[in-house]
C-alpha cells in the first residue's frame, strides 16, 4: 500500500487525512500547529517536524495548504518538500491556489522526476469528513490513473480538468459560482424576511422552484437557524474570490457578478464574519433589513 505524506490538517485537511488511515494507508503528517497533528495520531499516523520530514519517505505526498503564500512556503521553504522528492513520487496539491503558482510548483516538482497534479476539491467539510468530495485535477491522465485508490478513499469522483493548472482554473470558476450563488440566497431570503414571509415557506418555495442550488440545500436551513459553524470559511471564500478576481483580469474578460459578489464578501469579512462559515454573509443583509432572517417562522 502506498506511502502518504499529507501537509496541512485544517477544516478540511485532517478529515481527509483521518479516512486515509481508516483505510489502513500508512500516513506521516504534519501541520504548522502541531495540535493538530495529535487526533491523527492517536489514530495511527506518524508525526513529522516539518514538510520535507513528512514527504521523505512517502509514495505520494498530499498537500491541503490555506493560500499562496503558506503554499510556497511548504513546497520552497528551508525544510519544504522540494527537497525531499526523489524520482517516482507523486504530488497531489488540493489547495486553492493561483493557477500560475500550480505551474509553477508542477515545473520544480518534475524538475526533481516526481510527478503533480492540481487536485482542488469542492464539498467543503460534510464531504472531506465522509470522502464524497469531487477533485477537479489537472495534469497527467496516466498519472492520475496511477493514484486513482488514493483518489477513491478521499472522494466519490475525479475529473480530469486537462494540463497542470487546469484545476486551479476549474476551482475558481466553481467558487465563483459557488459565491455567487449563496449571495442570491441570501439576497432572496432578505427580500422575503422584510416583506413579512416566513423564513420556512421562502426556502421550501426555492428548494421546490427553478431557484433551486446547493446553496439553498446546504445552507437555507442554516441561515434560518443563525447556525454560522464553519464548513467553509468566509474567508476562504473571499480569497478565492480575489484569486478569480485576478485571473480573469489576467484573461482580459469582464467579470461584473464576480466582482460585486467580491465586494459583498469583503462586506462581511470587514463586519468581523471572516471566520464563520460563508452562509455568515448574510448577515449584511440582515444588518441592511434590521431583522434577522429566522425571526419569522412558519405558523
Amino acid at each position: 500500500m502506498k506511502k502518504i505524506g499529507f501537509i496541512g490538517l485544517g477544516t478540511m485537511g485532517a478529515p481527509m487525512a483521518s479516512n486515509l488511515l481508516r483505510q489502513n494507508y500508512e500516513v506521516t503528517v504534519y501541520n504548522r500547529t502541531d495540535e493538530k497533528c495529535r487526533p491523527l495520531a492517536e489514530q495511527g499516523a506518524y508525526t513529522s517536524t516539518s514538510p520535507r520530514e513528512a514527504a521523505e519517505e512517502a509514495d505520494v505526498v498530499i498537500t491541503m495548504i490555506s493560500n499562496d503564500d503558506a503554499v510556497r512556503d511548504v513546497y520552497y521553504g528551508e525544510s519544504g518538500i522540494l527537497s525531499s522528492l526523489t524520482d517516482g513520487m507523486t504530488v497531489i496539491d488540493c489547495s486553492t491556489i493561483s493557477p500560475a503558482l500550480v505551474k509553477e510548483i508542477a515545473a520544480a516538482v518534475s524538475a526533481k522526476g516526481a510527478s503533480f497534479l492540481d487536485a482542488p476539491v469542492t464539498g467543503s467539510k460534510p464531504a472531506a469528513i465522509d470522502g464524497s468530495l469531487v477533485f477537479m485535477v489537472g495534469g497527467d491522465a496516466a498519472v492520475i490513473e496511477s493514484v486513482t485508490d488514493v483518489f477513491n478513499t478521499l472522494g466519490k469522483k475525479v475529473i480530469h480538468m486537462g494540463p497542470n493548472g487546469s484545476g486551479a482554473v476549474a476551482k475558481l470558476a466553481h467558487n465563483t459560482v459557488v459565491g455567487i450563488n449563496n449571495l442570491a440566497l441570501a439576497e432572496g431570503f432578505a427580500i422575503a424576511a422584510k416583506s413579512g414571509i416566513p423564513a420556512d415557506h421562502f426556502l421550501e418555495l426555492v428548494q421546490l422552484g427553478s431557484a433551486g442550488s446547493k446553496a439553498a440545500e446546504l445552507k437555507g436551513r442554516k441561515i434560518i437557524e443563525g447556525d454560522f459553524s464553519n464548513q467553509f470559511s468566509l474567508a476562504l471564500m473571499l480569497k478565492d474570490l480575489k484569486l478569480a478576481s485576478s485571473l480573469t483580469d489576467g484573461i482580459g474578460m469582464p467579470s461584473p457578478m464576480l466582482n460585486l459578489a467580491k465586494s459583498l464578501f469583503q462586506a462581511g469579512a470587514s463586519e468581523g464574519y471572516g471566520d464563520e462559515d460563508l452562509s455568515a454573509v448574510v448577515k449584511c443583509y440582515e444588518a441592511w433589513i434590521g431583522q434577522k432572517i429566522g425571526e419569522q417562522q412558519k405558523q
